[in-house]
């Protein structure tokens, strides 16, 4: 049997074991956790599915749990800085002994199957979030949502954030098709919480096809900012002057409206006081979600890699800093409109800095020169090395009263953290 005495040979293999980086479907995942957990008692679940925003929603759910006092699991992807951050319980990641040993309890069942390497951390979640006895478990879906390796457990509550066009080679090229893809976390009888101002029709059908519970943000339940704090309402409940949400953006009152809802629909299991949802919003920390960092020209994070999620970063720039000069050290993933993105950002930046990453995922060089080439910005910088070089040239270019703004990429983000931890 396959066995290794570190994390990083575990990854290592499981990146060559499978064909494909995305290989969506059920029945693998399924059939090797059946083995591993055939006994398996599912701990209250709820699962959050989206084209952006579900980081977001996990990360106040958790908190807000983590506040009642609860023992709660989180499973997100992908992660910053190091790969335990998919796994945490309390708000920790789990450690390299307790994955290994996960991995080493999947290999000894999974036989001729093969799996993917999201296949193997989302097993390993479901394993030690069980054996850890947690009081509830968050599952982050890292793509789609109906096929899905998170999908092969059903959840007490389904959220879903936001549609918008990503990943259109698996889901579609349309909000329809990809709305009915996210749409697949749905149960029967189960809360189906959705914070999209406007969902796609596809996902309302398939949420009456599938008798769930749909719960719609600007119908069934909502939020209304006041003078001081905002009010959250449902129903017949009212939550009054919450506090501000602790991640920054417009958007994040609508992912913390829907948390809202769906602790609400937890509340027979797991009752939750207005209090610690008030604690635990504005606790919420989550690293590259438009993380300022201070300094002589401060610095500004974001993973945000679709035209929405731009979009939202345009909108929080141009209101936060007005008269600041942007520049911006930018990277993206090949198969990303990153056109799109040009075009929402141009009047937002001054200056462009494209900084090359050795993941085989993000656009080279040469591509990025024949997108910028066809693109409304003028001003942009190529020929360096990776991410230290643009991200000093653009240091350089920049003067008292600037904002430095480093965007497009997870990859992209996680360097610039490494280099701000190594100084």
């Amino acid at each position: 049997m396959i066995h290794f005495d570190s994390l990083q040979g575990w990854l290592k293999w499981q990146e060559s074991l499978h064909p494909l980086v995305i290989d969506l479907g059920l029945e693998r995942a399924a059939q090797v956790f059946a083995e591993l957990n055939p006994d398996y008692i599912k701990p209250p679940t709820i699962t959050v599915a989206g084209t952006n925003g579900k980081g977001s929603s996990v990360a106040y759910l958790e908190a807000i749990y983590r506040a009642q006092g609860y023992r709660v699991g989180a499973y997100t992807s992908p992660h910053i800085l190091k790969y335990n951050e998919r796994i945490k319980i309390d708000g920790k990641p789990v450690s390299d002994d307790i994955i290994c040993a996960a991995f080493a309890r999947i290999e000894a069942v999974r036989g001729n199957t093969s799996l993917s390497y999201f296949e193997f951390s989302t097993l390993a979640a479901l394993d030690i979030f069980c054996r850890a006895g947690v009081d509830v478990q968050l599952l982050e879906v890292g793509l789609g949502g109906r096929l899905d390796a998170v999908n092969i457990v059903d959840p007490d509550v389904a959220i879903v954030t936001s549609i918008s066009i990503d990943h259109v080679e698996w889901l579609g090229g349309t909000r329809e098709a990809i709305g009915r893809e996210k749409a697949g976390i749905f149960r029967a009888g189960v809360p189906a919480v959705v914070g999209d101002p406007n969902p796609p029709e596809s996902l309302i059908q398939s949420a009456i096809d599938q008798h769930a519970l749909l719960y719609c943000i600007g119908k069934e339940f909502g939020f209304k900012k006041q003078a001081t704090g905002w009010d959250w309402f449902f129903a017949d409940r009212k939550i009054l002057q919450l506090p501000e949400p602790g991640l920054k953006g417009e958007h994040q009152y609508r992912n913390a409206s829907a948390v809202i809802l769906a602790v609400n629909k937890m509340a027979e299991m797991l009752p939750v006081t207005e209090a610690a949802i008030k604690q635990g919003l504005e606790k919420t920390r989550l690293a590259g979600r438009f993380q300022l960092i201070d300094g002589e020209i401060p610095v500004l994070l974001d993973v945000g890699h679709n035209p929405e999620a731009v979009k939202t970063l345009a909108e929080y720039v141009t209101s936060v800093f007005p008269d600041k000069r942007i520049h911006a050290v930018f990277s993206m993933m090949k198969d990303k409109d990153i056109s799109g993105v040009l075009e929402i950002m141009n009047h937002v930046v001054y200056d462009w800095f494209f900084a090359p990453l050795t993941n085989p995922r993000t656009v080279t060089e040469s591509a990025m020169r024949e997108i910028f080439s066809q693109s409304p910005v003028s001003r942009v910088s190529f020929g360096f090395a990776g991410f230290t070089e643009a991200f000093s040239a653009a240091q350089n270019q920049s003067r008292e009263g600037d904002l430095l703004l480093v965007f497009g990429s997870f990859f992209l983000v996680s360097e610039c953290l490494v280099e701000f931890e190594n100084k």
